[in-house]
């Protein structure tokens, strides 16, 4: 899919960071958008700085909340079927030890990061199947290509997330619909303010390495570009969080979990 101008794509997690920087990107690309969220001022917000706002509409959307997902979905399936794009951005992160985590984290973990996106692209898949073309664009990260220290459930929920669309991707060998997974590094967002800690509670605090990552803006230009291109995966980051590091634990797997056991990653 390479001309964007009135093609739709509907972003998930819409309301800040990543997913508010993709949907100005493809505003400005002329793109239809649907902008999706648990909290409709935070969407209203995005909506208001896109170069065509008047193009843009809001479907609020709890991805932890699986059956009222499926109430919400077959409403909306006359406008939703339409959709060429599919941002699966909303998610959360944690940050805690494995031995101090209550099951429930990792449960919202794999609710809202794995099985919620994979609910919403199930229901789109027949619609993109129908046509023969669409684009599945996943926001993993590079912690869904190894695991990182206090961020077991996290890592876990990309991990399931690329299993599950490398597995379509060999499924829809013979089609027209893309799929693309982004891993981003450290991406200057609130997500470890809104991290997940041991009992479930939000962090409240901005890792160093997260304010000094790469802005959302940035990342955004660079996602387009990979729709543009159809590709299969884009690491985005500093070298040494994104390419370096995935490089050295395919290669060095040994020597590289050495190295993440010792690191700082906060």
């Amino acid at each position: 899919m390479n001309k964007l101008d009135n093609k739709t794509a509907w972003i998930t997690g819409a309301g800040s960071g990543i997913g508010r920087a993709i949907a100005i990107d493809l505003a400005n690309e002329g793109m239809n958008l649907i902008l999706s969220g648990r909290k409709k001022p935070a969407l209203e917000e995005t909506r208001a700085l896109l170069k065509h706002p008047e193009k843009a509409s809001i479907l609020i959307l709890d991805l932890s909340q699986h059956d009222a997902l499926e109430s919400t979905l077959d409403q909306e399936k006359e406008n939703l079927q339409h959709v060429d794009i599919l941002v699966n951005n909303a998610g959360i992160s944690q940050r805690s030890l494995a031995r101090e985590t209550d099951f429930a984290v990792y449960k919202k973990l794999m609710d809202v990061n794995y099985l919620g996106s994979i609910k919403l692209s199930l229901f789109m898949l027949p619609y993109f199947i129908q046509k023969n073309s669409g684009h599945f664009v996943n926001i993993s990260s590079s912690a869904g290509k190894f695991g990182v220290p206090l961020r077991t459930g996290y890592s876990a929920s990309k991990f399931a997330l690329h299993g599950f669309f490398e597995g379509l991707r060999a499924e829809l060998k013979d089609s027209n619909i893309g799929i693309t997974m982004v891993c981003p590094g450290f991406i200057r967002t609130d997500i470890s303010k809104n991290a997940l800690t041991a009992s479930g509670k939000a962090q409240g605090t901005m890792d160093q390495a997260q304010e000094n990552g790469m802005p959302p803006a940035r990342l955004a230009t660079i996602v387009t570009q990979s729709i543009k291109q159809n590709k299969a995966e884009v690491l985005i980051g500093g070298f040494k969080e994104t390419k370096l590091a995935v490089w050295v634990s395919r290669i060095f797997p040994s020597i590289f979990r050495k190295i993440i056991a010792n690191s700082s990653v906060t």
